[in-house]
This record gives structure tokens, sequence and C-alpha cells, in this order.
């Protein structure tokens, strides 16, 4: 390989050199701190990497990944992210655990997994990037080996992620029977199947969609997703619902954005089936939750169903703007709520009644503002960069006509207020009299200068600049989308 070829996968080569160095360092150190860093400068480092590939005209590496601008816009994404995630995880560990190492290694993995996925051009590549990220996923969600919900969200993860990917490889070897072609952007050509080839063809096809909807917890495979998130520890719940969906989610978006959706009957009823079921289960069943965690993993459902609304929409840019604008503001609300459900925590449990959020805002305005901000985002409502996210859904469903959709999407955000705001409510209510504010935890203080940088990034990037004023970062998504994707 020569120089160019290395630098297109660089990002993948620091993330996985940075978890054999944290892998290292902790057999030789017990120094939470340094592994920490180590951790943040791996990911640092990759989001650097990015940004020199990013420059660069010759990317060509293998042909396993394809390295365009908009896979790269993710990667970076991702990075940024799992940084989030690696400095929220601190003081969780600080709490909980005496051994670290392994970790901040399955973290950095889990994210080399989730970068191979949008960036994946073949089937090989395409399971690759799959079991890297799930296998670090059964080790991180089960970790607090103290904690019987968390080895019991783990065992079920386990059991139902390698099922999916038994479903997964078999689709793949239907779909390679018939084509003899492993590359994605090939299967468009083998529209013309006729008789049993194409229902061999439609069938592991139908299989590979079933593992991917796993991935993604939409209905009806989202079963594993509230207890999961119940289960497993909230940094790692966090780094789920927005690393994990988000890759799995950009490699379906760019898979089908080389055809038209509205060509194929089947393929269009079966990604609108899921939007519309995905919208609605998803913000009923969050109404009727009384645990913070729960009542989140259900909205991540609803969340994914407007999400496909532009994938339902087809190609074109609009919709490969609109998902890459939506997913980066839902990322952003998303892990600073599960930050602060983080922070919250206890040796013994996480925050994850609603009762413990009661009076926040009198007891720890910093951590309730935060978090009221991201549910609002959340929300969609006025000023808030999720309300322009929603803006470019319905504009992008609205230039395919997809009006059963946007009909459902305006009607379920509306019934999303109900359960985000009952939050919000419970953190202005009066603290009871005996109630006083916790002293922070070991290795809470990072922690909340982190939350306090997430303060000022909600209120004044989240709130204010993409609220009313997103044309930065939509000239940015609008490059990389036309010369992407």
């Amino acid at each position: 390989m020569s120089n160019l070829n290395l630098l297109a996968v660089s990002p993948q080569i620091v993330l996985g050199g940075a978890a054999v160095l944290v892998l290292l360092l902790s057999t030789f150190s017990r120094s939470h701190k340094a592994l920490l860093w180590l951790t943040a400068a791996g990911f640092a480092g990759t989001f650097a990497s990015v940004l020199l590939v990013a420059g660069t005209a010759d990317r060509r590496a293998t042909i396993l990944l394809s390295v365009d601008d908009y896979a790269l816009y993710f990667v970076g994404l991702l990075a940024v992210v799992g940084l989030v995630v690696a400095f929220f995880s601190y003081g969780h560990l600080g709490r909980t655990e005496r051994r670290r190492g392994d970790y901040y290694t399955l973290l950095l993995l889990a994210t080399l997994g989730a970068t191979i996925l949008v960036e994946t051009s073949q089937f090989a590549s395409l399971f690759l990037g799959l079991e890297i990220l799930s296998v670090s996923l059964y080790g991180l969600i089960s970790y607090p080996r103290g904690r019987p919900e968390a080895l019991e969200a783990g065992l079920k993860y386990l059991i139902l992620a390698g099922t999916t990917s038994a479903f997964l490889l078999l689709g793949m070897a239907l779909v390679f029977a018939v084509t003899g072609v492993m590359d994605l952007g090939g299967l468009l050509s083998f529209s013309h199947l006729v008789g049993v080839d194409l229902l061999i063809f439609r069938l592991g096809l139908a299989l590979i969609f079933a593992g991917v909807g796993f991935k993604l917890a939409v209905v009806p495979f989202h079963l594993w997703t509230p207890d999961v998130y119940q289960g497993a520890p909230a940094p790692v719940t966090a780094f789920i619902a927005t690393v994990s969906k988000g890759a799995v989610l950009v490699l379906l978006l760019r898979y089908l954005n080389r055809i038209d959706p509205h060509s194929d009957t089947i393929l269009f009823w079966l990604i609108s089936g899921v939007a519309y079921a995905s919208m609605i289960v998803g913000n009923v069943l969050a109404l009727l939750q009384r645990n913070v965690k729960r009542l989140l993993a259900y909205s991540s459902i609803a969340q994914l169903g407007y999400l496909l609304v532009p994938v339902a929409a087809g190609a074109g840019s609009s919709s490969r703007v609109a998902v890459a604008f939506y997913l980066s503001v839902y990322s952003v609300g998303l892990a600073a709520a599960f930050g602060v459900v983080s922070i919250l925590s206890t040796k013994e449990r996480d925050a994850e009644s609603i009762e413990d959020y009661r009076g926040l805002a009198r007891t720890r305005r910093g951590l309730a503002s935060v978090f009221g901000l991201s549910l609002l985002s959340l929300a969609g409502l006025p000023i808030t960069a999720g309300f322009i996210g929603k803006f470019f859904l319905v504009r992008s469903g609205a230039g395919a006509d997809l009006w059963g959709l946007l009909i459902v999407l305006a009607l379920t955000s509306a019934m999303s207020l109900f359960y985000y705001l009952r939050v919000v409510m419970i953190m202005l209510a009066p603290v009871a009299a005996d109630r006083e504010a916790l002293p922070p935890e070991p290795g809470e203080r990072l922690s909340r200068s982190l939350l306090a940088i997430c303060t000022l990034g909600v209120l004044g990037v989240v709130l204010v600049v993409l609220g009313v004023y997103p044309s930065p970062l939509l000239h940015l998504i609008d490059h990389v989308a036309l010369l992407g994707g």
C-alpha cells in the first residue's frame, strides 16, 4: 500500500492503535486519568486524521471501503461523540469499577467498528464492522459485573445480536449464491431476476434488512431496546443510542441512495411501514414510562422512525442533508441527556427513576439546564436545533410527496412533547424539605467540568446558533452530500 492508501484508512488505524495502547497501559499502570487521556487522544487523533484525509484527492485504500466526504463527515461525528462518552464514563467508572482499561479499549474498538460501517462498500466489510461493534458492545453492556441487571442486559443483547448475525450471514449467502456479487452497489444491476432466483434474491435482502433493523432497533425489531438501555451503564447506553445506531443508519442510507425506493414497490412499503410503526409505537410506549432510561429508549425508536422518512424519500442530496443534520443534533442531544443520567447515578444504581429528577432545577441548576435543553431539542421545539432538523426531514419527505409519513411525523412529534415536558416539569417541581444536594462523588469533578462545557454547547450551539443560524453546518453538510453518499 502507498502512503496515500494508508492515509485513507488512517482514522481506523488510529482507533485500532489507541485501543492497543490503552490495553498495554492498563497492564502497567492503574492510573485512571492516564487511561482516560490516552483514550481521549485516540479520539482526537481520529478526528485530526479525518481532516487530513479530507484534504487529499487520492483516497483509494481498499475495495472494502468507500472513503468519500460523506463517510468522512460521519467518521468525524462518531469520534466526537465517542470522546464525549469517554469523559462521561470517567466519573461513572470512578464510582463503580476498579478495572477500567478494558472498558476504554472496548469503547475504542466499538467506535472502530462503527467507522468501518459508515465507509463499507462490500458484504465482507459490512459484517466485519458489525461484528467488531457488536462484540465490543457485549462487554460494555455487561461491564459492571456486580450489577445483575447489567449482566442480564448483556446476555439479552448477546443472544439477540448473535441470532440476527446468523440471519445477516444467511441473507448474504443467498444473495451471493444468486448474483455472485459481494459489492453493495453491484446489487442494483440484478433487478431483472425472475422466478426462483428472484425469490431467493428477495429473501436474502429481507434477511439482511432484518439484521440491520435489529441494530437500528426499529419496529418490529425493537423489543431488546428498553431492557438493554435500562440495564447497561448510562454512558454505554448513550453510545448505543448515538454511535451504534447512527453508523448503521448511514450504512442503510448509503445503499438505498443509489436507487429510487419508489421504483421498487416492496422496498418502498417495507421502509415506509417500519417508519410508520416506529414513530407510533415508540411514542405511545414512551408515554407510559416512569423510568427515564426506558423513556429515552422508546424515544430513540421514534427518532429512528423520523430518520427513515428521508430514507424512504429516495436518492438525492436533500435526503442526505436531512439525515446528516438531524443525526448530528440528535446525537448531541441524546449524549448530553445520558451524560446527566450518568453524573446523577450512584455506585448502587443509575438515576433512572423520574423521581430522581424532582427538584433538580433547584438543587443542581447546571445539570437541569443541560437535561432540559437536550429534551427540548429532541422534542423539536422552535429555536432549537431539533426543530431545524425536523424541518429538513419534512422538506425531504415533502419533495417525494410522502404526505402520510409527514402527517404521522407531525402528530407523533406533538405527542412526544407530553413525556419530554413531563420530565422538565418534574425538574422544576419543589424539592422535598429533607432532600439536599448530594456532594460530588469521586471522579465527578472532571465530568462536571465537561458538563459545564456541554451546557455552554447546548445553550450556545444547539439552542442559539444551530437553532437560529444553522447555515455553517448546513453548508458543510451540503458540500459533503454532493461529493459523497
